[in-house]
């Protein structure tokens, strides 16, 4: 009895680490954004501008970002959900880097 009990303890520890794994190779962390809002090319370069506004409404830096947004909306055609992070989601937008290697798209 203590045998099956153990393989069964073993069993659920297996499953719960598999489910962290997937959400975690998905880049969700959780979040679930619909792919056909938000993802790669979801986007017309002429929804940049608008897109840009909504990532960029709550910094005070509004200038530098939206030009740097929209930059990489025009590349990538994908604005990240939200004023911040969630770039996982824009796999182009998330890699561009400067020449320093920091972050290019905001």
């Amino acid at each position: 009895m203590a045998k099956v009990f153990a393989l069964f303890l073993l069993a659920l520890l297996a499953i719960s680490m598999l489910h962290t794994t997937v959400l975690a190779s998905h880049g969700h962390g959780g979040h679930h954004y619909d792919q056909k809002n938000y993802g790669p090319g979801s986007l017309k370069s002429f929804q940049c501008p608008s897109q840009c506004s909504r990532r960029c409404g709550k910094t005070q830096y509004h200038k530098p970002c939206m030009f740097f947004c929209q930059k990489c909306c025009k590349k990538c055609l994908c604005v990240p959900p939200g004023y911040y992070g969630n770039k996982a989601v824009c796999p182009c937008y998330n890699n561009w880097k400067t020449k320093e290697g920091g972050p290019k798209c905001p």
